[in-house]
């Protein structure tokens, strides 16, 4: 084969699928309330969301922004809907009654339970209120499908640990949308922990 032929037959065969596969990602089981969590995070990878945090005003209780919009939060919102815990609504209930415990970033002076839920800060209030704060650890094994991490790739963010591994290792995926959609994404610990909880399963 001469040169010629040689350039323009290998991106044939790149297409026609002579490319190297890639690993796949090991499942993990899971069974009930942890199952349907984890697929209805799942789901929202099938979607295309695009990254908004801009203020927008919605329902009460069982709000959410528009389908293809999101930020790190909707992630686990929606995840929550799926096993019909509103986050919405007990965030808000609970920032009505002890509103002095929660952070006072964005100089509010009373709930907003248009956007409450959605800020990561007040979340992992809720979570260590509501869930179990777990210690922060490198270990991979000490992260469980369904459990949330909060970290801080520049400001903060939070995600959902898969019931997948990342191929090859005992690493779980996280599912989340950190700028560029909801993905299964092999990123638990690459940006600095600032929490570990479990809520709700």
């Amino acid at each position: 084969m001469d040169r010629r032929a040689f350039l323009v037959t290998m991106p044939v065969l790149a297409m026609t699928g002579c490319a190297r596969p890639q690993p796949a990602p090991v499942a993990v089981p899971v069974t009930g309330t942890t199952a349907r969590f984890l697929s209805a995070a799942h789901e929202q990878t099938r979607h295309l969301v695009l990254y908004d945090s801009g203020y927008t005003r919605i329902a009460y209780p069982d709000g959410d922004v528009a389908p293809g919009q999101g930020v790190c939060a909707d992630v686990i919102i929606r995840a929550y809907r799926g096993i019909g815990i509103d986050l919405q609504r007990l965030v808000h209930e609970d920032m009505s009654a002890h509103f002095d415990l929660y952070p006072k970033k964005w100089g509010l002076t009373a709930p907003d339970a248009n956007i409450d839920h959605r800020r990561v800060p007040n979340l992992r209030v809720f979570f260590a209120r509501f869930g179990q704060s777990l210690p922060i650890s490198q270990d991979p094994a000490t992260w469980k499908p369904g459990d949330l991490i909060t970290n801080q790739p520049s400001g903060p963010h939070i995600a959902i640990v898969s019931d997948r591994l990342a191929p090859g290792s005992n690493r779980p995926m996280v599912i989340q949308n950190i700028g560029w959609g909801v993905r299964e994404d092999d990123q638990l610990l690459r940006y600095p922990i600032t929490g570990h909880y479990r809520y709700g399963l």
